[in-house]
């Protein structure tokens, strides 16, 4: 078995953003990690752990048992696959039937129950986990091998921006917290003050209006819990985020930012257009305030334009595995608008989703070409593959 199951994925300049920014936008894309989302860095590797020190007898019966919103089931399923074992995943009701095709496609066990992850995890803890002696209980964010894991995205990204001297700010989607905490700890490890930057990189963590369980935490002064997730983005539907990343983001240097469900929509349509790349909603709330003017808002309000130009922004292009360019579509028709910051321009500028299936992308991003294969047939499963990819 290898060190790691994760992949090193591309950090890319995109003009298309930094023309829309008026700055230098980074994409660090880890949709392109086996299981379509950063999600699989924190879930591998504390699957790897559990393999650790174990008897041969225990681990022909291990038995890995994941609730999740979505994407943290495919990275379970994914790498259970990879390890040659079994997995059970627990998803609630609102997860969609797209999610739920493909976490079953990857093999694992599929239950649906609850109205949030909360009652999912709950399910699965009394009624599945405790049931069995072999079993092995992985969460979707909440654990500290897991945050570890998800660090080695930001450690890459030191790695890959050396030659341009480090960072000035990152901008991240939140849900449970742990892309947040991985994203501070990489810092904390990385980050050497100098006369260009005696402060770390600003952080901009954007939540989903409905999900909002950072956002409701740091204004009320305490850890809170939401009463329920009303947002589209049930990937990001935690009604409590983890105390980690609620502690990490009282930091100077880390900005909270809600936005619509509209917005978010109409970042992931805007960012297929203009990368031809597709990622779920719950990613394009993070690119929606690239495009918006958030992310200047948060950074550079109190710099020139000429300073603002220079400042080296990454964008963790987090993925997700919750659509298609049929849903793309509708999102467009929907809620395009009621978010006219994210677009800055007409619909009808933008490329027809229905001419992905099939096609090579072979100038997205400069430096990228993926196919993407579709199936005609409502709701069952796509690709994105990766070619030729220099990290």
């Amino acid at each position: 078995m290898p060190e790691n199951l994760w992949t090193r994925t591309p950090l890319v300049e995109s003009p298309s953003l930094s023309s829309a920014a008026g700055c230098r936008i980074f994409l660090k894309l880890d949709n392109y990690q086996p299981s379509g989302s950063f999600k699989y860095r924190g879930i591998s590797h504390l699957m790897q752990s559990a393999v650790l020190n174990r008897s041969s007898e225990l681990l022909s019966h291990l038995h890995y048992y994941c609730s999740s919103g979505g994407n943290a089931g495919i990275a379970c399923a994914t790498a259970a696959r990879s390890m040659g074992y079994p997995a059970t995943v627990v998803i609630p009701l609102a997860t969609s039937p797209f999610m739920v095709n493909k976490i079953r496609s990857l093999g694992a066990i599929v239950h649906q129950v609850g109205a949030s992850w909360a009652d999912a995890d709950r399910y699965l803890k009394e009624n599945l986990l405790s049931k069995d002696p072999y079993g092995f209980y992985v969460p979707p964010f909440d654990n500290p091998i897991i945050w570890e894991g998800a660090s080695s995205m930001f450690e890459e990204v030191y790695e890959q921006m050396e030659d341009e001297e480090g960072i000035d700010g990152v901008v991240c989607s939140v849900g449970g917290g742990s892309l947040l905490t991985g994203i501070m700890t990489a810092i904390d490890r990385n980050f050497t003050p100098s006369l260009r930057r005696p402060q770390p990189p600003r952080v901009l963590a954007v939540e989903t209006r409905g999900a909002e369980s950072l956002s409701a935490s740091l204004k009320g002064g305490k850890h809170i819990t939401l009463p329920k997730i009303s947002s589209i983005a049930t990937s990001l539907g935690v009604v409590r985020v983890a105390s980690r990343a609620y502690e990490l983001a009282q930091r100077s240097n880390v900005t909270s930012l809600v936005l619509s469900d509209a917005e978010a929509a109409m970042g992931s349509v805007r960012f297929a257009e203009d990368e031809n790349v597709l990622v779920e909603v719950s990613c394009g709330v993070g690119l929606a305030a690239v495009y918006n003017g958030e992310l200047r808002k948060a950074m550079g309000s109190d710099m020139s334009d000429e300073d603002w130009r220079e400042m080296k922004i990454v964008v963790a292009v987090c993925g997700g595995s919750d659509v298609t360019p049929d849903l793309l579509e509708k999102y467009k028709q929907k809620y395009a608008a009621e978010a006219p910051g994210v677009m800055k321009r007409t619909p009808e500028e933008g490329i027809s989703f229905g001419n992905f299936a099939g096609r090579r992308c072979s100038q997205s991003l400069g430096v990228l070409g993926f196919d993407i294969s579709l199936s005609e047939k409502e709701d069952t499963l796509y690709s994105v593959r990766p070619y030729e990819v220099a990290c």
